[in-house]
């Protein structure tokens, strides 16, 4: 049995979906971010850093993992799923893993903030994360150009990247023009699994909705 430990953000999707396509039992317990349920320590036992998700794997004696892409990295070796075991393959999943966690992640991070949070406009920055984001885009539209995937068959560098990249209205970075990266969005969200970890913890009934899974068994 795993518990996740998350909240409704593309890095928290990441985990989530990854466990529906895997097909593993898990309970969710949902960390309210806006309450600081992040930086108490016994969260911060588990992670230092005071980020979610965090799972925690009762099968292998209550062995903890943070960092939404460790996690990913974990459940595919642990599920032989998603990750090929060796060779060139194994090599280019990992660099478009680590594509979205030096990139696509703190890019489109930072145009979110200065777009929606930051307490001053500071158009230099939403300038300069805007046209970041969007380059990083068209390197995944110009990979795409001639493949399903990323690398290889559907892989975590699938699932990672797109968590982010399904929310790029809300940093206000258009897609429209870049047809294979749309494509391929789209075929993410056709898979059943990708689309019930979009929904866990919910997003739309917010802190009532998501504390209400905070006991909940979900089974796939």
């Amino acid at each position: 049995m795993i518990d996740l430990y998350t909240s409704p953000t593309p890095n928290g999707w990441k985990a989530a979906m990854m466990l529906e396509e895997v097909g593993l039992e898990y309970v969710v317990k949902y960390i309210d971010l806006a309450a600081g349920d992040q930086h108490k320590p016994a969260f911060l036992a588990m992670n230092p850093n005071g980020r979610i998700p965090i799972i925690v794997d009762h099968d292998e004696n209550g062995l903890t993992i943070f960092d939404s892409n460790a996690i990913l990295f974990y459940l595919a070796e642990k599920m032989g799923k998603f990750l090929p075991a060796s060779g060139p393959e194994r090599h280019d999943v990992m660099q478009w893993l680590m594509f979205q966690a030096s990139g696509i992640g703190p890019m489109q991070g930072q145009a979110v903030t200065f777009e929606r949070y930051f307490p001053e406009d500071v158009p230099a920055a939403r300038t300069r994360y805007h046209n970041e984001t969007h380059r990083l885009y068209e390197v995944l539209n110009t990979r795409l150009a001639d493949r399903e995937w990323l690398a290889g068959d559907f892989s975590i560098a699938d699932i990672s990247n797109w968590s982010w990249i399904r929310s790029h209205r809300w940093a206000r970075v258009p897609t429209e023009g870049l047809t294979h990266l749309e494509r391929w969005m789209d075929q993410l969200r056709a898979r059943p699994a990708c689309e019930r970890g979009l929904n866990i913890p919910p997003s739309s009934g917010r802190a009532d909705a998501a504390k209400a899974l905070g006991s909940a068994m979900t089974t796939t």
